[in-house]
């Protein structure tokens, strides 16, 4: 294994285990919120697909940086 390879790993790895985490607990809080006021269902589902949305962005910039390491 090149040290690149390894570099890329570790990038990937490191670079989706923040987003991971931040999308459990975004997913856990909506749920949470519906589960004490099921009427407020349709005020905290747009708000968590954007916060999903923007944690998920996160991981997809580790991937680029561990597809431009050389």
């Amino acid at each position: 294994m090149e040290t690149s390879e390894l570099a890329k790993a570790i990038a990937i790895g490191l670079g989706s285990i923040g987003p991971g985490i931040g999308i459990g607990m975004i997913g856990a809080k909506a749920m949470e919120a519906i589960g004490r006021n099921p009427e407020a269902s349709g005020k905290v589902f747009v708000p968590m697909l954007i916060a999903s949305a923007f944690a998920e962005a996160i991981a997809i910039y580790a991937l680029v940086i561990a597809f431009s390491i050389k």
